[in-house]
């Protein structure tokens, strides 16, 4: 009976289910812009918090592929959410190339099912991310980021804070250059996260890019950038000209 649990999507979503909270979820709804016309349009809250999504998880780490599968595809956003940390989960637990290499496809052929940047911020550099540190293939974070959907794109981006970690901070700023002429602002913002963390590790790599580029960057991507920099360097670059935006 335990094994048989363990490895239902259902019962995941029954124990998610126990856990809903209207008040959370009418604030969570807000928060990720589920109106209409906003980038969570139609999305299902039922109130419950990443730390309980982690703790479900952990009881169901076990779910085969398939299972984890119908929870990416469910409705509920939480029942998404959880389903990728387990993905998460089973992926570092991997210890051969060959199974990380198949969990990375997987997540490849359903990145459309993450599709809030919650779902992509918590999976991606810790597959994408965590794969390209091993395995050298300089073509997938370009390949997604000409896919036409925000996610993927966002995807390739965030992706690179497990490159940064790992020393390679040459890859964030070739994508970034890519990412000047992107029109939405959650790519806006997670670029110039990354361009923070680049600026962390190598700071004078971050000034070279803001140095060329500052005056066309969009200006919430400038801001994210600068927020490590001493106040001096800031009012610097926020003084450039920016009528191109």
């Amino acid at each position: 009976m335990e094994q048989t649990i363990i490895n239902n999507s259902h019962a995941v979503k029954q124990a998610l289910r126990e856990m809903a909270n209207p008040t959370k979820a009418l604030i969570l709804g807000r928060f990720f812009k589920t109106g209409v016309g906003e980038y969570g349009q139609g999305d299902i809250f039922w109130g419950i918090t990443v730390p309980q999504q982690r703790s479900i998880a952990k009881q169901f780490n076990n779910l085969t592929l398939p299972e984890i599968k119908k929870l990416l595809t469910d409705k509920i956003h939480e029942v998404r959410l959880t389903g990728a940390l387990i993905l998460v989960d089973q992926y570092q637990h991997c210890r051969n190339k060959e199974g990380k290499k198949s969990y990375l496809d997987f997540y490849l052929n359903n990145i459309k099912a993450f599709n809030n940047w919650d779902l992509i911020d918590l999976t991606a550099p810790n597959i994408i991310g965590n794969y390209l540190v091993s395995n050298q293939n300089s073509g997938l974070l370009n390949q997604l980021s000409l896919n036409n959907n925000l996610w993927s794109k966002r995807a390739a981006m965030v992706a690179n804070l497990t490159l940064i970690k790992n020393g390679d901070c040459a890859t964030a700023i070739d994508l970034a250059r890519l990412y000047l002429t992107e029109k939405h602002d959650l790519l806006h913002k997670v670029t110039g996260w990354v361009l923070r963390e680049v600026g962390q590790r190598e700071p004078d790599t971050l000034l070279a890019f803001l140095n060329k580029y500052a005056f066309i960057m969009p200006r919430v991507m400038l801001r994210y950038s600068l927020e490590k920099l001493p106040p001096t360097l800031r009012q610097k670059y926020l003084k450039t000209d920016h009528e191109l935006n």
